[in-house]
């Protein structure tokens, strides 16, 4: 009998988990992170709703953290099933895993300090390096629309879902009490028509979908309203705040975003448009993951396939491996870009830039992907008079912006279109991943064209 039960991303944006039953056998669709307010950071460390040891395998839509990043607890804790993924996705997980691993460490001394300041007991990390190296040897890597047989009554493939390089949408065929049932789950959907990798793949049907609501309540205003593109929008913020002297920050993720904005600035640096300063990427797993890029041109899109040099390199680049190096910036009183982790504040050396720069007049915080509630970017971003950050209360001076069009989901009319363009309709619809605001809102436009639609609560079951 089949059984889908909703663990994360249900209502909130973070912790994409869903635990699937069917054919005696249980498998996980994504074992992610979950980020943002303390309350929902403390749900890391809650027991699983299932015994991990009894997972016979996972189907990994793509590398992001609050999709992957519990998958070294599950390991922990006795998972040694197959982790099933795309061959990008498999080569960035690596990456992830073992960074995520190392912040957990370092959180954790940091907080087992305080703790012991307290008379508290010390707390163990969520996971370690060993438990990030054990669940890298699980990976299998699959190519989209390859169809892959788990026993004669369930099979998956692998779409491409233009989220990020190696992002899938993952259909399950599964056959129940002799009824085939066909479940898609759409991962992160990308927007269309963006640099480097592909349009999202146009599903022709299924009978139940579970679909992502991150911009569920939002349109990509600048393209609609502006008619500018995003590097248009981009450099106009560059170029006015290099006249005034002061540095432009860019929160961004290490995955897909970076790699976009490189290669935007690419594109204006070859056009002689870009302003004669320095680019910093700071941010050693960005640099990491970058190579990757480099590795997967087949998932590449036409324009970026046919290009003959390095799409993420030019002039002035400047890559910052180490703590010095990051530091050093700071030590600089010329105009630059800083490319720096995490996108959303929460971590990483972009705190650092922030430190000293947010309170000047002159800087620029250019905010390119999504804000999840109770994060420090969220707060910058909602115009907050001061931040309170590596213990100190910072003034917000600086000017800040938001380019939703790098945002690597789609907005609402891109969901609703690629659902109009299915041949059957879905039988019903599960809003996921997106906070209630965003989920109800796709949830009226679905309806609007005729889907039976459903927004689920984590812990619930669905079939």
């Amino acid at each position: 009998m089949l059984n889908i039960k909703c663990l994360g991303a249900a209502k909130i944006v973070t912790g994409s988990c869903h635990l699937v039953e069917a054919d005696n056998k249980k498998f996980l669709i994504d074992c992610g992170m979950f980020q943002g307010p303390k309350k929902l950071v403390k749900k890391n460390y809650e027991d699983f709703l299932f015994n991990a040891k009894e997972i016979e395998f996972l189907i990994l839509t793509h590398a992001h953290i609050d999709h992957s990043g519990l998958i070294p607890k599950l390991v922990k804790y006795g998972f040694e099933g197959t982790i099933y993924c795309s061959p990008p996705t498999g080569d960035l997980l690596p990456i992830m895993l073992e960074d995520s691993a190392h912040i957990q460490q370092m959180d954790t001394m940091h907080e087992n300090r305080r703790r012991e300041r307290q008379g508290l007991e010390p707390r163990d990390p969520l996971y370690e390096k060993e438990h990030a190296q054990k669940a890298i040897a699980l990976i299998k890597k699959v190519d989209y629309e390859n169809i892959i047989p788990i026993n004669e009554n369930i099979s998956f493939s692998l779409h491409d879902a233009g989220h990020i390089i190696g992002s899938s949408m993952i259909e399950l065929i599964i056959k129940d009490n002799n009824v085939e049932k066909n479940i898609l789950f759409s991962g992160d959907i990308g927007q269309w028509n963006v640099p480097i990798i592909r349009n999202p793949f146009q599903v022709k049907k299924c009978d139940y979908l579970f679909v992502e609501s991150t911009y569920g309540d939002r349109l990509h205003k600048e393209r609609v309203e502006n008619h500018l593109s995003r590097e248009e929008i981009l450099l106009d913020i560059i170029k006015k705040t290099t006249e005034r002297g002061g540095k432009t920050l860019i929160p961004s993720f290490a995955i897909e975003r970076t790699q976009e904005i490189l290669y935007s600035i690419n594109k204006m640096v070859k056009q002689g448009i870009f302003p004669d300063i320095k680019v910093y990427v700071d941010s050693p797993l960005a640099i990491r993951a970058t190579e990757v890029f480099k590795k997967h041109t087949e998932v590449y899109d036409k324009e970026a396939s046919e290009l003959k040099e390095n799409p993420f390199e030019f002039k002035n680049l400047v890559f910052t491996l180490t703590a010095e190096e990051s530091m050093q910036i700071n030590e600089e009183k010329e105009p630059s870009v800083i490319i720096a982790g995490s996108g959303m504040c929460n971590a990483g050396r972009i705190r650092h830039h922030l430190k000293h720069n947010l309170w000047k007049k002159e800087t620029s915080v250019v905010f390119v992907g999504y804000q999840a509630e109770g994060t420090l970017g969220r707060y910058i971003l909602e115009k907050a008079d001061t931040v309170k950050m590596m213990g100190m209360k910072i003034k917000v001076n600086a000017e800040i912006h938001k380019i939703n069009a790098f945002s690597s989901h789609a907005d609402y009319s891109e969901i609703i279109q690629w659902l109009k363009n299915f041949e059957e309709k879905p039988k019903k619809a599960f809003i996921i991943h997106g906070e209630e605001k965003s989920a109800q809102s796709l949830y009226e436009k679905i309806t609007e064209i005729g889907i039976n639609a459903y927004i689920p609560s984590i812990g619930e079951e669905l079939f």
